[in-house]
């Protein structure tokens, strides 16, 4: 099998790239964090990895809104490489403040003449939501990196995270399109009883999306947090499981390389 290479781009502010670099090593891969004042530099370093991640965090401060400055800084200095990263079948990941980014910076979703068809909002409790939450896989979904997975168990912070649909019209054509590919799910993984199972009020509870490909997906909870067993929030009364839930995410994206 390959052994591929990712990129985790680090911005001021972000501050998960560390576990990010430590899921992927976990699951096979060569790792390097790059500051994207790096990347600005020579944008042609993207192409020597097949991996794209950005990580969580609150890069800039999360000034204007979470993940903005980070999306402009990639649309006006990277979008050309980055479309073209994506174009040769490699894989990009964005969590958390790095779905926002990715999905603002139109590599997720395109926009049309009204603007962006979706966008990450304000939670709708109002405040920043720090807990333990239960995801579901869409059945028929496209995204490689989800590939065997069912059910996760995974922690999510953040405060902007409510995702908003501009037309109903626009969801219903996510979701026929497999493009929708996380839910938020209730402790049994069925359908969430409202707040805390969907913690932030997302249309469709939806939790995570991928682009038309599959091989860009965002997500709002956070994988590379649950990499141990000893992650887990109550692994000593229930025990150790023989990995974190998150893991297999990564795996899976390595995997997705394999000759």
């Amino acid at each position: 099998m390959a052994t591929p290479s990712v990129l985790i781009l680090r911005a001021p502010g972000a501050n998960c790239d560390m576990e990010a670099q430590f899921a992927f090593e976990q699951a096979g891969a060569v790792a390097k964090r790059i500051h994207i004042n790096r990347l600005r530099e020579n944008p042609a370093l993207l192409h020597q990895y097949q991996i794209l991640m950005i990580p969580g965090g609150f890069s800039f401060g999360d000034d204007v809104a979470a993940g903005k400055i980070l999306a402009n800084q990639l649309t006006a200095f990277l979008s050309d490489e980055l479309r073209k990263f994506r174009d040769r079948e490699k894989l990009i990941l964005g969590v958390c403040n790095g779905f926002q980014a990715i999905l603002k910076a139109g590599l997720l979703l395109p926009s049309d003449e009204e603007g962006p068809m979706v966008t990450l909002a304000h939670n709708t409790q109002g405040k920043f939501e720090d807990r333990w939450i239960h995801l579901a896989t869409v059945p028929g979904n496209k995204s490689p990196f989800l590939k065997g997975i069912n059910q996760m168990y995974l922690p999510i912070a953040h405060g902007e995270g409510n995702f908003v649909c501009r037309k109903e019209w626009i969801l219903k054509g996510l979701e026929q399109a497999g493009q929708v590919v996380l839910r938020y799910a209730s402790p049994g993984g069925g359908a969430p009883n409202g707040f805390p199972d969907n913690p932030n009020g997302s249309q469709g509870d939806i939790a995570g999306v991928c682009d038309a490909s599959g091989r860009v997906m965002g997500l709002m909870p956070h994988p590379e947090r649950h990499i141990l067993p000893t992650q887990h929030p109550r692994w000593t009364r229930e025990g150790l499981k023989k990995e974190g839930d998150g893991l297999q995410l990564f795996r899976n994206a390595v995997e997705f390389f394999a000759e």
